[in-house]
């Protein structure tokens, strides 16, 4: 069995953990390699401090990532790549071409670099040249609008004509509603024979007390 390399986009958001969570459960089998990919947006400034940081914090979110893998019972090989790079997705498309990439999963979001990918490559798949699966969950609410100075309008990813570009929408499982069991109807014994019985009992102990 030949070993496939898997790499999941590492992002601060719910969809992008949701994400890695559909890869462990529904992807990965055992051998592959998995790399935890987090690209942070570089400095204008070239502030070297300001770039240490946010590496720093890069890196403490792939592990973040890596501890939901140890969490799960799926066996694999796990290695975690922080670099800086730009929002449009050309560093995330390098990186993946370097590692050599089988799969690449993207949590699918408004801000996702699929999108400004996507208006610059006619086919997403080519350009990464490894198969793409972008997870999306069902929306809540609907998107904000854009404002009136921009032009830009979101592509939509699922219309390419190729197998190797999937959108995959998921849901949370609903559980209904479950009324409380019904407990059964007692019946209390009827109270004047309670009373009765209690003075039936004292006049049999006053009748005893006499006769003594």
């Amino acid at each position: 069995m030949d070993v496939r390399k898997i790499v999941v986009v590492v992002e601060d958001v719910d969809v992008s953990r949701k994400a890695l969570q559909w890869s462990l459960h529904n992807l990965l089998r055992y051998g592959d390699l998995l790399t935890l990919l987090h690209v942070f947006t570089a400095t204008k400034s070239r502030n070297k401090k300001k770039a240490r940081l946010l590496r720093l914090q890069g890196y403490q979110l792939a592990l973040s990532f890596k501890e939901i893998c140890n969490s799960n019972f799926f066996n694999t090989n796990i290695e975690m790549v922080v670099t800086e790079g730009d929002q449009e997705g050309r560093k995330i498309v390098a990186m993946v071409r370097e590692i050599g990439a089988s799969v690449l999963v993207v949590g699918l979001h408004h801000q996702s670099f699929l999108y400004r990918l996507a208006l610059g490559h006619d086919n997403i798949a080519n350009s990464l040249s490894c198969r793409v699966l972008a997870i999306k969950q069902p929306e809540l609410s609907p998107p904000p609008p854009l404002r009136a100075k921009t032009r830009e309008r979101l592509p939509p990813l699922d219309s390419s004509t190729t197998m190797d570009f999937s959108q995959i929408e998921i849901s949370g499982l609903h559980v209904p509603d479950i009324p409380p069991p019904k407990i059964p109807y007692r019946i209390c014994p009827s109270p004047s024979a309670i009373i009765w019985r209690a003075r039936g009992s004292r006049k049999k102990k006053s009748c005893s007390n006499g006769g003594a």
